[in-house]
């Protein structure tokens, strides 16, 4: 029986990457889980060993301390692709169709991310430059519930442009965001651990949806 569980931050493309593995997979047969998770609980279930692989995201500013983080516990960050960070807004937002938005210019509008543990660091965060400060922000736990509070509510989040745009996000769009700060997508394993063969294939599914979907 074929098993496999991988643990990420709130990502789609993790979700169109483990469907197409289970689908490609087949058999009568399998024991497979897929976890939406914080930055501290994708840290944990791959150390323990409950998920072979967690899907993260490092930019410039939290890389040294989240491979700190990742080397106290027996894991090691394989990088898969670079971006840059985008605005996630609603496709009638005021801005959309801008070249490129500065933070400055979002100030009026709702600020829409992930929540994390109260005393996580801040380096755990999910989205590049969450340490900036915002008059109005929204802390949410569900990808599906961000989505609909940034159209509701006229808000934006800071995504790697990955986040919609797959299989749903019809109402949303992306914009540039005008920063030099760069996004390092890919996920964590026990540091010189053998994957699996399914875990082989995630990655490599993994590499190919990052390429395609990504925006520079």
């Amino acid at each position: 029986m074929t098993q496999f569980a991988v643990s990420g931050q709130h990502y789609l493309f993790n979700v169109q990457t483990f469907a197409s593995i289970v689908l490609s997979n087949g058999g009568e047969e399998y024991d497979y889980a897929f976890r939406d998770r914080t930055t501290r609980d994708v840290i944990e279930d791959v150390a323990s060993g409950a998920s072979e692989l967690g899907v993260l995201v490092e930019t410039t500013q939290t890389a040294d301390d989240l491979e700190a983080a990742f080397a106290e516990v027996g894991l090691e960050f394989v990088e898969l692709i670079q971006s840059t960070p985008r605005v996630a807004m609603p496709a009638t937002h005021p801005l959309v169709n801008a070249t490129s938005i500065e933070l400055e210019q979002l100030d009026d509008y709702p600020y829409i991310y992930f929540e994390q543990e109260g005393d996580a660091p801040s380096f755990f965060a999910e989205e590049a430059l969450a340490d900036e400060t915002r008059r109005k922000s929204i802390a949410c736990t569900d990808r599906a519930s961000l989505s609909e509070l940034i159209v509701a509510l006229n808000g934006y989040t800071i995504t790697s442009g990955i986040l919609v745009g797959i299989s749903d996000g019809k109402g949303l769009a992306t914009v540039a965001l005008d920063t030099d700060v760069k996004l390092h997508l890919g996920y964590v394993q026990k540091k010189g651990a053998e994957l699996s063969e399914t875990a082989q294939k995630f990655v490599a599914k993994l590499e190919t949806n990052l390429k395609r979907y990504a925006k520079f």
